[in-house]
C-alpha cells in the first residue's frame, strides 16, 4: 500500500531528470522549499476574465505531513511488528482462552465441593441452566481457539508470520488456561491423591487413592480409587512434592501441577525449531501443528496431564541426540520414561544414531552405542528411583489403563464391533472379545516397532521419523486409547516436512480428538449425533486452513499482505 501511494504521487523533475514523489521518499528537495511557496495557490485569469485558483505547486503542509518519511518508517515498523506478533489473532485467541476458563468454572471437572464458589453466591453455575450456561459458553471459547489456531495456520503456511509470532500466540492463548478447573479430564486429582499416598508413606504402586481418605481422594473419579498409580517414580516424584507444598488445597494443588507439566510445553517450543532444522521442516510450522495446537493447550495444559512433561522431555532429548550430545539425550529421554512408560519406545531408535557415528564395523558400533545407552539408561532410572523412595511396582501397575475401553484404541473396537455381531446369534461377553482383540494389538504393535526400529538401522534423522511411526502405533493398538495420546507422536512429527494434504488432515483430526470428550472428562465417543456435529466442525476447520471463509460468509476476498517485506527467516 505504501508504495502503491508513492507510485501514484510520483511527478517527473523536469529539473535533474529523475522521479520524484511529491511530499515522498524521493523529494529530498521538499525539506528547501520556502513555507509560503508551498502554501500559495496562483492566481491565472481565463480569456474569459474570470479568475480561478490554479493548483499549488507543491502540497500542503498537511500532505506533505501525511506522507513524510518519518510517517512511512512508522508503517513500514507497524507492518514488521504484524509479522512479528499476529495482534488479531493472538487477541481472538486469547479471548477464547478466557472464555474457555469463564466456562470450565460451571462445566469443567469442577471440584465436589468448591470452597470458591460455595462462599461467592456463585454455585449457581455448576447446575441446571447455570450449567448449560457455562458449557456454552466453554464451547463458544473452543471454536474461537480453534478459529485463531486456523487463521495462524494460514500466516505460516504463507511465511507471513515466523516463529516469533506462533511464539506470541502460544503465550497470549496459554496464560488464561493456566488458572482453569480441569479440563476435559479429572486426572489432576488422581495425581495429587497419588502424590498424597507417597507423602504419607503408603506406596502408590500398591494402593489407590482410597486407601488415604479425605478432600484428595474424594474427587478421584470413582474408576481409579481403588488402582494404583502406573506413572514412572520421576512423576511419583513430583506428584508428592506437589502435595508436600499444597497439602490438602486442591485448587492450589491442580495450579501447581499444572505449571510444572507446563515445563514440559516450553522444552518442546525450544526443540522443535531445531529438530525441524534435523528433519527437513520448518520450526514456525513445528510449533503451530504442536505447541499451539489446541488439542495440545486444552488438554494437556488444561487437563492437566503427564504426557505434557513427557513429550517435552522427549523431544528435547531427541534434539540433543541429534546434536551429537548422545549422553544428555539418552538422559533427558529417560527422564521422560520415569515420567510415563511411553517414552522408552524412542531410546533403541537413539541407539541407532549414536551407532551411526562410530567408528569400526557394523557390529561393534551397534554393541557400544547399545551398551553405553544402557548404562546411561538404568543410572538415571535408579537415581530416580531412589530419590522418590518407591520400587519397580509401576511396572505391573501398567495393566490398570486397561479398565478404560473405548474404540479410539483398534484393538478395542475391532472387539465392540465382534461383541456386537456376535451377539445376533449367541450370547458373549464383551471381556473375552478384549482379551482377544488386545492380544493381537500386542502382537501387532511388537511387528511394527521391530520393523520400524530395523529400518531405521541406518541412523541419522531418518531414525526419528521411524520412531514417530512406531508411536503413532502405539497410540492406535493400545489396549487403551486416550485422544491426548496422539501428542506423543506429535511432539516429533510436527517437525517433519509436511505436505499441503497431510497438514490439512492433521487439523482434521486434532481439532476433532479436541472435543470427542466432554468438558467434565466423560467420554463422547458414544454419543453418535454429538460426534456427527463435531466431525463436521472437524472439516470446516481443516477446508478453512486452505479455503479461507469455505462457508462465503463473509463478501471480502482479498489478504492484506504487507509490502516490501522478505519471507520469514525464522
Amino acid at each position: 500500500m505504501i508504495i502503491s501511494t508513492l507510485m501514484d504521487t510520483r511527478s517527473w523533475n523536469q529539473d535533474c531528470g529523475r522521479p520524484s514523489a511529491t511530499g515522498g521518499l524521493w523529494d529530498h528537495g521538499a525539506a528547501m522549499r520556502s513555507p509560503d511557496t508551498s502554501r500559495t495557490a496562483a492566481v491565472t485569469t481565463s480569456a474569459a476574465g474570470h479568475t480561478a485558483l490554479s493548483p499549488p505547486n507543491h502540497p500542503s503542509r498537511e500532505h506533505a505531513v501525511s506522507n513524510s518519511p518519518d510517517r512511512l518508517r512508522l508503517f513500514r515498523r507497524l507492518a514488521v511488528f504484524r509479522r512479528l506478533v499476529p495482534l488479531r489473532i493472538v487477541l481472538i485467541g486469547a479471548t477464547g482462552s478466557v472464555l474457555i476458563a469463564l466456562g470450565a468454572v460451571g462445566a469443567a471437572g469442577v471440584l465436589n465441593h468448591d470452597p470458591l464458589l460455595a462462599g461467592s453466591g456463585l454455585s449457581w453455575v455448576r447446575f441446571g441452566h447455570g450449567r448449560d450456561l457455562a458449557t456454552g459458553l466453554l464451547y463458544l471459547g473452543l471454536g474461537l481457539l480453534v478459529w485463531a489456531w486456523v487463521r495462524l495456520g494460514r500466516e505460516v503456511r504463507i511465511e507471513r508470520v515466523g516463529t516469533h509470532g506462533v511464539l506470541a500466540a502460544i503465550g497470549g492463548w496459554l496464560l488464561p488456561l493456566m488458572f482453569t478447573p480441569p479440563l476435559f479430564s479429572r486426572d489432576a486429582y488422581s495425581y495429587l491423591a497419588q502424590g498424597n499416598l507417597a507423602a504419607h508413606g503408603i506406596d502408590p504402586y500398591e494402593m489407590g487413592p482410597a486407601a488415604l481418605p479425605g478432600p484428595l481422594a474424594d474427587n478421584v473419579s470413582w474408576v481409579w480409587q481403588n488402582t494404583p498409580a502406573p506413572y514412572g517414580p520421576l512423576f511419583i516424584l513430583v506428584a508428592k512434592t506437589v502435595v508436600m507444598i499444597t497439602g490438602q488445597n486442591l485448587i492450589l494443588g491442580v495450579l501447581l501441577m499444572r505449571l510444572v507439566m507446563v515445563l514440559g510445553l516450553v522444552l518442546m517450543c525450544w526443540a522443535l525449531p531445531g529438530l525441524a532444522r534435523h528433519l527437513g521442516g520448518r520450526g514456525d510450522q513445528a510449533l503451530w501443528m504442536a505447541a499451539a495446537n489446541p488439542l495440545m493447550l486444552v488438554h494437556l495444559v488444561g487437563g492437566p496431564h503427564n504426557d505434557l512433561l513427557m513429550v517435552g522431555l522427549l523431544a528435547a532429548g531427541v534434539l540433543v541426540t541429534l546434536n551429537r550430545r548422545h549422553v544428555w539425550g539418552i538422559v533427558l529421554i529417560m527422564l521422560a520414561a520415569a515420567m510415563k512408560a511411553t517414552a522408552v519406545i524412542a531410546l533403541p531408535f537413539m541407539v541407532w544414531i549414536w551407532a551411526a557415528r562410530l567408528h569400526g564395523s557394523a557390529r561393534s558400533r551397534f554393541l557400544r552405542a547399545a551398551g553405553a545407552t544402557t548404562a546411561v539408561s538404568l543410572a538415571v532410572f535408579t537415581a530416580c528411583t531412589l530419590v522418590a523412595g518407591v520400587d519397580l511396582g509401576w511396572i505391573s501397575a501398567l495393566q490398570t489403563s486397561s479398565l478404560i475401553v473405548n474404540w479410539l484404541s483398534v484393538p478395542t473396537a475391532v472387539a465392540q464391533i465382534a461383541h456386537l455381531v456376535a451377539g445376533w446369534f449367541v450370547t458373549a461377553s464383551l471381556p473375552g472379545f478384549l482379551t482377544v482383540t488386545r492380544l493381537l494389538g500386542f502382537v501387532a504393535f511388537a511387528g511394527v516397532a521391530v520393523w520400524q526400529w530395523w529400518k531405521a538401522r541406518h541412523g541419522g534423522p531418518q531414525a526419528v521419523y521411524h520412531a514417530t511411526i512406531t508411536l503413532f502405533a502405539l497410540a492406535l493398538l493400545s489396549p487403551a486409547t486416550l485422544p491426548w495420546y496422539f501428542s506423543w507422536p506429535l511432539a516429533l512429527a510436527a517437525a517433519l516436512k509436511w505436505p499441503g494434504s497431510a497438514t490439512v488432515a492433521a487439523v482434521c483430526g486434532s481439532v476433532w480428538l479436541l472435543l470427542v470428550t466432554f468438558p467434565s472428562g466423560d467420554t463422547a465417543l458414544y454419543s453418535w449425533f454429538y460426534l456427527l456435529g463435531a466431525l463436521g466442525v472437524s472439516v470446516l476447520a481443516a477446508v478453512s486452513l486452505v479455503r479461507p471463509d469455505p462457508l462465503r460468509l463473509s463478501s471480502r476476498d482479498r489478504v492484506d499482505r504487507p509490502v516490501g517485506l522478505p519471507p520469514s527467516s525464522d
